[in-house]
């Protein structure tokens, strides 16, 4: 893992690495979702010809799924058209409408969108209308999503097989921090292509959320890499980025997300740090886990995986909710 993350940052040398280390290496980036990404990073470095062979369909694979999700952002798009809803795209097909760096060998899954709260009843039957159909049939599953989380239960396309996730806020409505939706749609921007994406600011907000505040750091090491492309980019673009950063962090309560995916960042990638280089002695804790696995590509250190399973719960509920939340879960397995 840490050669891997030394290759990305360029730290080290494709040219350096022995057989061996290729294998490692080649087992964790796939595990992690990141073959295509790190083929994009090493494309046209001194590689070994089976590496460069497997490489170049990472490359071209990775192509042909963004025309996809954004062939999908399009048919989402005529599906809520006569209705007149309006949605932003998130994560993976932003970045590929925007053309930002971060989208290169990026693996998109799911379509995810953002809509306003008074339209999500409406943007459900219309893509209901359009060929989706549910994921989750079972109706514990189903309430859940509907009464706490930040966003309907997952919808696939019947003919297509392709996922999208309709979110209404970027965090559960339990959540201890709860974003503002109303200003993340007001202020996105519109792309080239014709979508709309979250402000610079913005996104980068909602990414710091989706690796440190939305989960149990699964995907993380992927997700910080976006991060620290995203932070890197726009800071080239901008000077004023860092403040109007903060300013949206500050709005949406995630400057403390937002700084400890800065200083995780830095350590792992070399992003530009932006703010004072104090250490934060549960940082290691959050770097132990985003590199546990071996070199087969297996997770490792169980106990900690399961202390930021149960983390990423207890953000997300209060302790009544999560115990009979658990509970349940427990029962119906």
């Amino acid at each position: 893992m840490r050669l891997l993350v030394d290759l990305l940052a360029g730290r080290r040398g494709a040219a350096t690495l022995a057989p061996r280390e290729w294998d490692g290496v080649m087992s964790v980036a796939r595990a992690e979702a990141m073959l295509a990404t790190l083929a994009h990073r090493l494309d046209g470095a001194d590689l070994p010809p089976s590496v460069t062979t497997l490489f170049a369909d990472q490359r071209a694979a990775a192509a042909v799924a963004r025309t996809q999700s954004l062939w999908e952002a399009e048919m989402a798009r005529r599906a809520l058209a006569s209705e007149r809803i309006e949605f932003v795209l998130l994560k993976g097909a932003a970045y590929a409408a925007a053309g930002l760096s971060c989208a290169e060998g990026r693996q998109i899954g799911d379509l995810d969108i953002l809509v306003l709260g008074h339209d999500i009843g409406r943007a459900e039957n219309e893509l209901l209308e359009a060929g989706w159909e549910w994921v989750k049939p079972d109706p514990y599953d189903d309430a859940y999503y509907r009464e706490h989380m930040h966003e309907l239960p997952p919808l696939i396309h019947k003919a297509r097989d392709r996922m999208i996730d309709v979110h209404h806020t970027i965090l559960p409505r339990t959540h201890r921090v709860t974003p503002d939706p109303l200003v993340l749609m007001a202020e996105a921007v519109q792309t080239s292509s014709g979508f709309r994406v979250l402000s610079p600011p913005a996104m980068v907000c909602h990414c710091a959320a989706h690796v440190l505040a939305d989960g149990d750091l699964q995907g993380g090491l992927r997700n910080l890499w976006d991060f620290h492309l995203l932070v890197t980019e726009f800071t080239g673009r901008d000077t004023g980025f860092q403040a109007q950063l903060f300013k949206q962090a500050a709005l949406h309560g995630l400057v403390d997300v937002v700084k400890r995916a800065l200083r995780l960042s830095h350590r792992l990638y070399d992003t530009p740090l932006m703010l004072d280089q104090r250490t934060v002695p549960s940082d290691d804790l959050f770097i132990r886990r985003l590199l546990a696995r071996d070199d087969w590509g297996r997770p490792t250190q169980f106990a900690l995986h399961q202390a930021f399973y149960i983390r990423s719960h207890w953000l997300r509920m209060p302790p009544l909710m999560l115990s009979r939340h658990l509970w349940t879960k427990w029962r119906k397995r």
